[in-house]
């Protein structure tokens, strides 16, 4: 292929659809034709990023290698990929027209009148095809929110502009809601119409429609649908609900979706793919029927809030042939009936005093009484604090981000104490770890130096250090560079590890990350 198509996912009738999840299934369904792949978001909130967005407004904030804080969906892209995203692969309208403004006052417009049109649609054009420079086949583009939202009408027209010049080089797929009314006993496309008319009024005609349903859809509806919104039959699917959002591509290739868009496209279909492995995974998935239980300690009563968590612990219990079951346990409101029902506790990120206590009673009891514990960036240093106070004696060992007074193991970075804006400037990205030898951590990853992402102000304080190692918690990995304490662990027990990155960022489905291995297995074996 000379040059990159496009392939726009748009959404209509509701939110939360799943719009991440068919992206990711394209993406994978193309990656398995052979085809070089990516996925971008582009959301039309103003904010610059959902750094600042607190999760019950957005789900968890996903980190990328470079250092960029984005949407949760680009985690659903490279879990089923296996791709690693950029800060490229994350746009908002924030971005957007800031980067318009900043044009406009360096005098590049040359006085011209700043408009959206053609102005912020040029720039969300050049932004949408800015990865064709790395050699993609396929640059797949999810638009987030919902077709008649005013904050996406600068987005569907750049989209509109750009199916206009791209020709067969652009598939626009839209996905919608078929609702079921329990009373009439009726499936209901007339939302779906709507939202293609919507999209049409905008001079957008859908290649491909996606409906998604809670019951099967007969071909007669199929058949309604595609009559009334001028879509080919075989370019109308169906997602169902499904056991699992893994399920997805399985179901979106046997309905021929894949096909669908390269057909679209004037590209030989050829052979359908074994997926092979994946299907493996599934099957994995099915067998599995005992339980593991897991409890997320944190401040958060939200899925999305700890979503990467969540799929990291799946796709590690999967792989060891069981079913993970995760039970929320609120830290503000610490149940330790709860705590104790668990077979293993993770200590959650995130940040602020609310739920800080809670947080350190529950790793307090996994330390005292053997209970597999896994403490992840806030958690770690919970973690940190606990054993300062109830080992080494420093009854006030704190964090300076929740005091002014005590004795902080936990202490502000020194390159973040004159920072006064909040986004974008904590320690953010990949960064090297180096792994004491012989430690629990070297044997996990089975080397002595790994990269993982962070998303952090605080750090362990060094001043302490010694005091902990000789006491029995060790400091088993550092970064080199800056000698950052990166990972705790207490030899002695079963498994009880802390990090100050996050290793939910680089669970993949067919690559599953070492430290949530172990932990299950450490899990199972208690």
């Amino acid at each position: 292929m000379q040059s990159s198509k496009f392939i726009f996912v748009t959404g209509g009738v509701v939110s939360s659809l799943g719009k991440g999840i068919i992206s990711a299934a394209i993406g994978k369904l193309l990656q398995a034709r052979g085809f070089k792949i990516t996925i971008q978001k582009f959301d039309p909130y103003i904010n610059i990023d959902p750094g600042t967005l607190n999760p019950y407004e957005h789900g968890e904030c996903y980190v990328t290698a470079d250092g960029m804080e984005t949407d949760l969906d680009l985690g659903h892209y490279e879990r089923f990929t296996g791709i690693e995203t950029t800060r490229s692969n994350s746009m908002t309208t924030g971005r957007i027209y800031k980067a318009v403004i900043d044009k406009e006052r360096r005098g590049d417009y040359l006085g011209k009148t700043i408009q959206v049109v053609p102005h912020i649609t040029d720039e969300i054009k050049r932004r949408i095809q800015y990865l064709s420079k790395d050699g993609y086949d396929f640059i797949i583009t999810e638009i987030g929110g919902t077709i008649g939202d005013i904050e996406s009408a600068p987005f569907l027209e750049a989209i509109r502009q750009l199916k206009w010049e791209l020709g067969r080089d652009a598939v626009s797929i839209h996905l919608t809601y078929v609702p079921y009314l329990k009373a009439a006993g009726e499936l209901k496309t007339k939302p779906t119409q709507h939202s293609v008319k919507e999209l049409q009024s905008v001079g957008i005609q859908p290649d491909i429609l996606i409906l998604r349903t809670e019951l099967h859809l007969d071909d007669q509806l199929r058949k309604k649908v595609a009559g009334f919104c001028n879509v080919d039959l075989e370019c109308v699917i169906q997602s169902e609900d499904l056991p699992s959002i893994y399920e997805v591509p399985v179901n979106m290739q046997k309905q021929g979706l894949d096909a669908a868009i390269l057909r679209k496209m004037g590209i030989p279909v050829g052979e359908t793919p074994d997926l092979g492995p994946w299907n493996h995974f599934l099957e994995l998935c099915r067998c599995a029927t005992k339980e593991v239980r897991i409890g997320l300690v944190g401040k958060y009563d939200l899925q999305d809030a700890y979503k990467s968590i969540n799929e990291s612990l799946s796709h590690a219990a999967t792989y060891h042939m069981r079913k993970v079951k995760i039970t929320f346990i609120n830290s503000e409101h610490l149940d330790m009936d709860l705590v104790k029902a668990q077979d293993g506790l993770v200590i959650c990120p995130g940040f602020g005093q609310r739920g800080i206590e809670g947080k350190i009673q529950a790793a307090k009891y996994a330390r005292e009484n053997d209970i597999p514990c896994f403490g992840i960036c806030l958690g770690m240093q919970m973690m940190v604090i606990e054993f300062a106070r109830d080992v080494l004696g420093l009854e006030m060992a704190n964090s300076r981000e929740f005091s002014n007074e005590g004795d902080f193991v936990i202490d502000l970075m020194e390159e973040q104490k004159n920072i006064s804006q909040m986004g974008g400037t904590m320690r953010l990205g990949a960064y090297e770890c180096e792994l004491m030898e012989n430690s629990k951590a070297e044997r996990i990853y089975g080397e002595t130096l790994v990269r993982e992402r962070h998303r952090h102000r605080y750090e362990f304080n060094n001043a302490y250090f010694d005091d902990f190692e000789s006491h029995g918690m060790k400091c088993s990995g550092r970064n080199p560079a800056a000698d950052l304490v990166e990972i705790v662990e207490i030899p002695t027990l079963r498994w009880y590890i802390g990090t100050q990155f996050h290793p939910e960022y680089q669970s993949t489905v067919l690559h599953p990350h070492p430290l949530f291995m172990d932990f299950i297995k450490a899990t199972i074996k208690k």
